[in-house]
């Protein structure tokens, strides 16, 4: 549904009905958790629409849940959508707005301001430690800790995604009675099921060498390279093969490492998959390597489908979702050698599996769910 045609916006406030808003849908954590959220909330019986700041389009378009209405601001870009906003608010009058995405957070905390009104609360969520520079330019950067200050506590609520990143938004100076700590509902009955689908690949044939697996976006903040020099240490002690899925801008630089390394048979880039969790259940370890993180979706949907978990000790959410180490190894940033012995005790220690999977429903969308509408005042 397009803003711009008005004819079709409901002008009635109909109970319940929970606004999702996003500069985007690309292949991001961020985006992948709204879905959820939005899936979950169809099924305790709430309305919810999708306000996108430009248009519906990425390769999460085709999940975003039948039930959920799409309106599409068609701005140019997040920031220049504020008048698209304010009137779909002025229309729709949705009970509650949850944005993600810190373009999205302002321009929601923005038309709240503008139109003000109570009768429609703003939410927005913090998925990135506050404090980390790597997140944005050095403008930015320098400009972030004023514009937080000044619009941030205009939110009737801010959800962190971790202890950690609520502890900076703490440190900055924002009030802790606005602030919610709710973990990223990544567990779902559609990663179940998605899990046990045949993967077409034929390093997961039965008797082939153990797979170790990383998920995400080729980008900086990922540090693939940390983790293809680790398998190359690995690969002088123990036969096995390194696939890391996702798309980016650091393809070519990680192309060239593998060449460098001599790994081109025993590491594969395949891209961007729209079903990573049956790769997960298949591989043997799975590896994040991040400089920082928010929360760390990878490390609980692996702990999910029972694969044992190796992550760096970064700044936030893995170490919280592995309670310190207890449910996976942890190893420092951007060390090479500690992170190849991890993966060696990964392939070689007995775990149990069942246990990880245990762990994982702290994270289920159940979960989570239950506490958004605790925090957002809505009865189902």
């Amino acid at each position: 549904m397009k803003n711009n045609d008005e004819q079709h916006m409901v002008k009635e406030s109909p109970k319940g009905v929970i606004a999702l808003f996003l500069p985007f849908l690309k292949e991001g954590g961020v985006e992948r958790t709204m879905l959820n959220l939005a899936e979950g909330f169809v099924r305790r019986g709430i309305k919810v629409d999708l306000v996108l700041a430009t248009k519906a389009e990425g390769p999460y378009k085709s999940q975003i849940p039948t039930q959920v209405q799409v309106v599409e601001l068609g701005a140019s870009n997040p920031i220049m959508s504020l008048s698209g906003l304010v009137r779909y608010l002025r229309f729709r009058r949705p009970q509650i707005v949850l944005s993600g995405l810190t373009p999205a957070n302002l321009v929601a905390l923005w038309s709240k301001r503008i139109l003000s009104s109570k009768e429609t609360k703003v939410f927005i969520r913090i998925e990135v430690s506050v404090r980390v520079r790597e997140t944005t330019t050095p403008l930015r950067a320098l400009l972030r800790p004023f514009v937080y200050r000044l619009f941030y506590p205009w939110a009737d609520g801010i959800v962190a995604a971790s202890e950690g990143v609520a502890k900076d938004l703490l440190d900055f100076g924002l009030p802790a009675s606005k602030i919610f700590v709710i973990y990223n509902p990544v567990v779902t009955e559609n990663l179940y099921k998605k899990a046990e689908e045949p993967i077409n690949h034929p390093w997961f044939q039965q008797g082939e060498q153990p797979v170790v697996l990383g998920v995400g976006r080729l980008h900086k903040q990922k540090d693939f390279p940390t983790i293809i020099r680790a398998f190359a240490l690995v690969r002088k002690q123990r036969r096995a093969r390194l696939m890391i899925l996702g798309e980016g801008e650091e393809r070519p630089k990680l192309e060239k490492l593998i060449r460098e390394l001599g790994l081109e048979e025993e590491v594969s880039l395949p891209g961007f998959v729209e079903n990573p969790y049956a790769y997960m259940k298949k591989a043997s370890v799975f590896v994040l390597s991040s400089i920082y993180e928010g929360f760390g979706n990878v490390v609980a949907e692996a702990l999910a489908v029972g694969t044992p978990v190796v992550s760096t000790d970064c700044p936030h959410g893995p170490a919280e979702i592995l309670e310190g180490g207890k449910w996976g190894i942890l190893v420092p940033v951007g060390n090479v050698e500690a992170l190849a012995q991890a993966i060696i005790e990964a392939l070689d220690k007995p775990w149990d599996r069942d246990a990880l999977r245990r762990r994982a429903q702290s994270f289920s969308l159940d979960t989570i769910v239950s506490q958004y509408l605790e925090v957002m005042g809505i009865d189902t």
